[in-house]
């Protein structure tokens, strides 16, 4: 049996955690309003974007709360120094770039949306879920997690 020790992991490993969990809240916070609001969520659309919110399958949903969840989870992994945080940050990016491919690809969401909640905010999704990734692959090279 192999023996890992864990390196002691610098003071920005702790940082990037932690902003990275908050991140992750947030996204848990707005999946609940969405799942659990659905009224007053709906109230401050106009009709057509009332209208991509409806017709969304319900895969995406699906794909919303693993997005959201393990991504979290991931940053819990983390910050418990654990190696699984790599899996579930690579589950969390597949389903944020599942859904946001069928809000740029098979809806009109750019065009119904202001540029931030459209356009902007997704890419930013895509690339913070990218970068966890990456950082927990790092962290996991540098036996900062096992």
């Amino acid at each position: 049996m192999t023996t890992i020790l864990k390196t002691k992991p610098p003071i920005w490993f702790w940082i990037i955690s932690i902003i990275g969990l908050l991140w992750n809240l947030m996204g848990v916070k707005a999946y609940l309003d969405d799942a659990y609001g659905k009224e007053e969520v709906m109230a401050a659309f106009n009709e057509a974007q009332r209208a991509i919110f409806e017709a969304q399958p319900t895969w995406l949903t699906a794909a919303y709360a693993l997005a959201v969840f393990c991504g979290a989870l991931g940053c819990i992994a983390l910050l418990l120094r654990k190696k699984w945080a790599w899996p579930l940050f690579l589950i969390s990016l597949i389903a944020v770039l599942a859904r946001t491919s069928y809000y740029f690809f098979m809806t009109n969401t750019t065009e119904v949306f202001d540029v931030v909640t459209g356009t902007i905010l997704p890419i930013m999704v895509i690339v913070i879920a990218g970068l966890l990734l990456i950082y927990s692959k790092i962290a996991k090279d540098r036996n900062w997690i096992s």
